[in-house]
């Protein structure tokens, strides 16, 4: 069943990169100063919808999500580490503090603790269902939407004055990937190792 669905997972994966790169380089997520960046949060938004539509109604897909290698979605969040640059563009004048800092330090954190996370899970497969892989993802998740709400916020606060620094920079390439295709696949990925979790949960109780 894996082996089936995993080309088409691999297509729609690249198809959805290939439609954020083509957008972005139209302009297509660029807002307003003032106004509630709709655009990004379609972006943000849609895939998840689709995600959580297809666990729902797609058997085959939730048996999918369950089949991936918990070492390996864990580990692709070490990648948040990079959260590190929103520091460095805050430090150069290109994103403000009010999002920059907790977005930045927050994706830092979730990035740091991954290594640990898999070592854990490669000592013992039953560590899926502890209460500090529960934290770390449930954690990993608030950080992505304090960040969404913190971005949303500032654009929405914005002026448009000469020599503001605003979240703009981030409906643009190549920083757009972050919030219209990352965001939402490290989003999918926690949600896939909590679905994990719950079964090793499951599996231990009975």
């Amino acid at each position: 069943m894996g082996g089936g669905i995993r080309p088409g997972i691999i297509l729609i994966l690249s198809a959805w990169f290939a439609l954020v790169m083509s957008l972005g380089a139209a302009g297509a997520f660029v807002g307003r100063p003032g106004q509630p960046p709709v655009a990004i949060a379609i972006g943000v938004g849609a895939p998840l919808l689709l995600f959580f539509a297809a666990l729902r109604i797609s058997p085959s897909f939730r048996a999918f999500v369950l089949s991936l290698d918990l070492r390996l979605i864990t580990g692709m969040q070490a990648w948040r580490w990079a959260g590190l640059g929103f520091l460095s563009l805050y430090a150069h004048g290109v994103l403000p503090a009010m999002f920059a800092l907790p977005a930045g330090l927050g994706d830092m954190a979730v990035g740091f603790a991954a290594p640990w996370m898999i070592l854990a899970l490669v000592r013992r497969r039953d560590f899926a269902a502890s209460r500090a892989f529960v934290r770390w993802n449930v954690l990993g998740m608030l950080d992505l939407s304090v960040a969404i709400a913190l971005g949303t916020l500032s654009a929405s606060l914005s002026t448009g004055a000469p020599g503001e620094i605003t979240t703009a920079p981030m409906a643009t390439l190549p920083l757009l990937v972050i919030p219209a295709f990352l965001v939402p696949l490290f989003l999918m990925l926690h949600t896939a190792a909590l679905m994990q979790s719950r079964l090793v949960a499951r599996g231990r109780d009975a």
